[in-house]
């Protein structure tokens, strides 16, 4: 798996502050701010059906916390903190909304896709929420990446759930280091995606395949 991409730069003191408010990994240098920006790469299942319907995708939602450029980290069960010097290049429900967006597209296996705002005329809408996207230490002396959504596919002429489901990864890091946590998420976020388009690809059909024979 391919390390996460990374920019250094500095950033306003005023955004500099709000990253480095409260964190389990200060350092001397508050200046230098590294970006990092994991990239997804899909790999195609056999399995997973060709369909002729399309599919717009809701922009995810996610408390406050998550819907944000920091890079979480739970240092114990009642605590969140983030990484200071580090940050991610958008927030994470822009990263999971462009993760799905390049995993429908790259698969070859959907008529159309895009995002809501596209105003495509969809036969099928995936609805996410983030729950979790964030290290969890869990006790060890090492954290674990834990990557959380629910999601919805939804029938757009009716409005009908046709499916819901939550999916998890879970990626032990092995290191206190930053770009090893980003490589953990790299790689959740891979898996995550792939589990996340297999799913819908393979629920949606299911679904229009049934819809035909009534």
């Amino acid at each position: 798996m391919p390390s996460p991409s990374v920019t250094r730069l500095l950033l306003p003191a005023a955004l500099l502050a709000s990253l480095t408010g409260c964190s389990i990994l200060s350092s001397g240098d508050r200046k230098a701010v590294t970006i990092y920006s994991p990239a997804v790469q899909v790999k195609v299942d056999p399995s997973w059906p060709t369909v002729a319907w399309q599919l717009v995708l809701s922009k995810p939602s996610a408390t406050r916390m998550v819907d944000s450029p920091r890079i979480n980290v739970r240092p114990s069960p009642s605590e969140l903190e983030i990484y200071a010097g580090a940050t991610w290049a958008q927030p994470a429900t822009d990263m999971i909304e462009d993760a799905l967006l390049r995993g429908f597209e790259d698969s070859g296996r959907i008529a159309g896709v895009g995002r809501a705002a596209a105003g495509i005329r969809a036969d099928y809408r995936l609805a996410t929420d983030i729950r979790r996207f964030e290290s969890d230490y869990r006790g060890q002396p090492t954290p674990t990446v834990v990557i959380e959504i629910n999601a919805k596919l939804i029938h757009v002429v009716d409005q009908r759930v046709v499916i819901d489901r939550t999916f998890r990864q879970e990626q032990p890091v092995g290191s206190t280091e930053v770009p090893a946590v980003t490589a953990a998420f790299e790689k959740g976020l891979n898996a995550l995606t792939a589990d996340v388009v297999g799913w819908a690809l393979t629920s949606g059909q299911k679904d229009a395949d049934g819809a035909s024979l009534r």
